[in-house]
């Protein structure tokens, strides 16, 4: 008997990464996966592997930016597999440099992807989650949104990606009060430096300054934030780890 069997899981960002890695530790502890992201191969990839493994997975194309778009991906998850325990609001965009002159357009696409799609996944989830937390298996259900230190310190480059990340602490506390004695918990999981994707949607110049900024001999790896994620969502019902920060050793800041 495996803890999370006859739940299930929706990730978004699931295509590389931290996404990934979560949506692959939630399926070998039983859970049942839907994995949202735009990159239908990259989908396909991780489905035959939870597959491979014996898991259960549904992978859905999809850009969740928008309130519709984000209800869709909800609705097509509980249409597979009939119910909704956990949602991992895991995708995200950084896109670093000077507020000065910058590319408005960037700070758009973090407060869409980021924020806002955050924001509409979780109230889509809402109404399965309180009812999966009623209903068993586990009589409780988990909404867990990945942060990152940018929601605790503030650097020079960084300030609408930290203002997006500040963002989701204060609304992910405010909706952890509103439904935790329903036994809906809510967490934050703030990852210091981690290896993936995320950095190398920057322009060049920009990339370059993190590769150097942001430098270390052993960053996180995304299976370590993915054993953070299981860690919450294995907890007994009446345990909620509402937050955690895992940095490198070597990280300071």
């Amino acid at each position: 008997m495996k803890t999370l069997d006859g739940t299930v899981a929706l990730v978004t960002g699931a295509s590389s990464g931290i996404g990934e890695a979560t949506a692959l530790a939630l399926a070998a502890n039983g859970a049942k996966v839907a994995i949202a992201a735009r990159r239908a191969d990259r989908l396909a990839d991780l489905a035959a592997k939870i597959h491979t493994a014996g898991g259960v997975a549904f992978a859905i194309e999809a850009d969740i930016t928008g309130a519709g778009r984000a209800h869709d991906v909800v609705e097509k998850t509980v249409a597979e597999f009939g119910r909704l325990d956990t949602l991992i609001n895991n995708a995200g965009v950084m896109l670093l440099g000077p507020i000065r002159d910058a590319d408005v357009g960037e700070w758009q696409r973090m407060i869409d992807l980021n924020l806002s799609a955050l924001l509409h996944c979780s109230r889509a989830a809402l109404p399965h989650l309180l009812a999966a937390a009623k209903t068993g298996p586990r009589n409780v259900a988990d909404l867990v949104n990945i942060s990152s230190t940018a929601g605790r310190v503030t650097r020079v480059g960084t300030g609408v990606y930290a203002a997006t990340k500040f963002a989701v602490g204060a609304f992910s506390e405010s909706l952890r009060q509103e439904v935790t004695k329903e036994h809906v918990r809510v967490s934050l999981v703030e990852p210091g430096r981690t290896v993936t994707e995320l950095a190398e949607h920057n322009r060049p110049e920009i990339l370059a300054q993190i590769r150097t900024g942001f430098a270390m001999d052993d960053p996180l790896q995304a299976e370590d934030i993915a054993d953070a994620v299981l860690y919450v969502v294995t907890r007994p019902r009446h345990v909620a780890i509402n937050e955690i920060l895992v940095r490198p050793t070597e990280q300071v800041y």
